[in-house]
């Protein structure tokens, strides 16, 4: 019988996930040299934008295989975090017409937060691969 708590906890980690590698890969279609024009106009450093972009693909390919969820959810986290912080506070919750609020970057955070406490076991590599050491063990 599936667990529903499981199950809950993987639709999570692949709508994380998902939406991660979409956003990463959108900054490289964007021009990734774009990407670190803007960040450098809000005084953030330019090469801080391409880092931002492979954690996010990286990060998102992770979840969506199950291998570091906890570590990964803990990464995006800080990086949701910078975003509200850094780029989105200004505009406002829902924005104020000249961008993009941060209740997006909230829910991101939040769905994070949550992987990070409680991981992600079903369908997930670490479990795979967790038992493949415990094999390889002898007592």
């Amino acid at each position: 019988m599936m667990n529903k708590l499981e199950a809950s906890k993987l639709v999570l980690r692949l709508v994380l996930g998902i939406s991660f590698l979409l956003h990463g890969i959108a900054k490289f279609q964007g021009g990734i040299a774009n990407t670190a024009g803007w960040f450098d106009s809000i005084g953030i450093p330019g090469v801080i934008a391409y880092a931002v972009a492979v954690i996010e693909v990286a990060g998102g390919i992770s979840l969506i295989v199950g291998l570091g969820t906890r570590a990964v959810s803990i990464l995006l986290g800080i990086l949701m975090l910078g975003a509200i912080f850094t780029a989105k506070l200004p505009a406002g919750f829902l924005g104020n017409g000249t961008g993009a609020g941060y209740e997006l970057d909230i829910a991101f955070l939040a769905i994070a937060i949550f992987l990070a406490v409680n991981g992600s076991k079903m369908f997930a590599l670490d479990g795979v691969l967790s038992k493949t050491q415990q094999k390889g063990q002898v007592a």
